[in-house]
């Protein structure tokens, strides 16, 4: 019997009339669709009239599952696999399912359509020819400081995802780290009744949401950092800036902070050239 065929099938983000017509055309030809949220799934299903056996795949999935949707294909069946919304295998785990397929010499086939990501890039009017997707950050502070530093340090355009709970400390995170003045553009509800891009500075942007009674909506947030010229120094000049606080009774990660601010310079890198600097600790 002939192995089957795993098709990546990108779905709508919001709007439902943004699917493709090779979209419909393998999701009604799937003998199994697997969604991340069948909730979520079954609603476009039933839009389109297409009946299919649905099953829940998501990053929970246990190891049975695998082996069922592997054995489907091995049988020559067509899986389709869709995420919550957009194109599936982009910050969910149909990766692992992928790598499977391809071990295994099953044929995948991935059918393009919408996308947060690339979707916000187009509404920025940012210089996107050159851009970072970094999916959810870290819900978790001084992790996603981390992370902020590392994107400032790229110095291109980057996406993230965001909930509606934590988007105001990620803006409050941009302005601390990358800078109050830097440029995003902030997108909610993208490709729905209730879309909305702000195109400001990330203060500007923190203090239109945080003035709301209420913040709802998925977000999907475009951040251009903007590296200073004096992120140019030399570790040098910087052990030596380091030194002149060291001098004047600073403690190391007093001064590692003091330059960092001063300068734009992301604190690790900073720090990191303070621990060889001087014995005050």
């Amino acid at each position: 019997m002939d192995v089957g065929k795993l098709l990546l099938v990108a779905t709508p983000i919001g709007n439902l009339g943004d699917i493709t017509l090779r979209a419909l055309e393998a999701l009604r030809e799937a003998d199994v669709v697997a969604a991340e949220d069948t909730r979520r799934t079954v609603k476009l299903l039933n839009h389109y009239a297409i009946k299919n056996k649905l099953v829940s795949f998501h990053e929970y999935s246990r190891e049975a599952r695998f082996e069922e949707i592997l054995g489907l294909l091995a049988v020559g069946k067509k899986v389709a696999l869709v995420s919550d919304a957009g194109t599936p295998v982009i910050s969910d785990p149909g990766y692992e399912l992928v790598r499977r397929c391809i071990e295994k010499g099953i044929e995948v086939e991935s059918i393009p359509g919408a996308c947060a990501a690339v979707t916000a890039v187009t509404l920025s009017g940012m210089d996107c020819s050159r851009f970072l997707f970094w999916g959810f950050l870290s819900p978790k502070q001084a992790a996603r400081r981390r992370e902020l530093e590392e994107i400032q340090e790229k110095g291109i355009p980057c996406v993230v995802y965001e909930s509606p709970n934590r988007i105001l400390k990620l803006l409050a995170d941009v302005c601390d780290i990358c800078g109050a003045e830097t440029r995003v553009c902030v997108c909610r509800e993208l490709t729905k009744l209730h879309e909305e891009s702000l195109r400001m500075t990330a203060g500007e942007a923190r203090a239109e949401l945080g003035g709301r009674e209420a913040i709802k909506g998925e977000f999907v947030v475009v951040i251009d950092p903007q590296p200073a010229e004096t992120e140019k120094l030399s570790e040098q000049r910087i052990a030596q800036e380091v030194e002149k606080r060291l001098q004047s009774g600073m403690t190391k990660k007093s001064a590692a902070a003091d330059v960092a601010k001063e300068y734009g310079l992301p604190k690790n890198r900073v720090y990191g050239i303070a621990l060889g600097s001087g014995k005050r600790e």
